[in-house]
């Protein structure tokens, strides 16, 4: 079963205003991995980084809905030192602390994919090991999973 980190940008994409087509085409394949999720077709991850980030929103709904989809998480990535350190050699390549944590704990977990919308992280993230995880946009997170 394929395992997918969703950094909270990506997760929070089915709420965002869906006047732009990015942006929508973007939700549609967020809520086609969740609902995989949910059929048991999809693994994915939840961290201590994303119950942080999340928990710090100011939108009452946009906490709730992202404690709804950590809690199908089929599993927590702890931060260990291996993230720790990780998460330091990534902040070094320009990677945002916040941002390099997610990668890191994506990474130590051997997800296969991390997903975001952000495209100064996709763009970084590509360019710094990431051992088998492979670093995607919504879309073609949904084209690799067949969704």
């Amino acid at each position: 079963m394929p395992v997918v980190y969703l950094d909270n940008c990506a997760l929070q994409r089915p709420l965002d205003d869906r006047d732009q087509f990015r942006v929508r085409v973007e939700a549609d394949a967020i809520t086609a991995v969740l609902t995989a999720t949910e059929g048991g077709d999809v693994e994915i991850l939840s961290s201590a980084a994303l119950r942080a980030e999340s928990s710090r929103l100011r939108n009452q709904s946009r906490r709730d809905f992202a404690e709804h989809v950590l809690a199908l998480a089929a599993r927590d990535v702890p931060v260990t030192e291996e993230v720790r350190a990780l998460t330091l050699t990534y902040q070094g390549t320009g990677i945002k602390p916040f941002d390099a944590l997610h990668l890191a704990s994506a990474v130590v977990a051997a997800a296969d994919f991390f997903c975001t919308t952000d495209d100064r992280l996709l763009r970084k993230a590509r360019e710094v090991n990431t051992r088998a995880t492979r670093v995607v946009t919504p879309l073609e997170l949904a084209a690799a999973l067949d969704l």
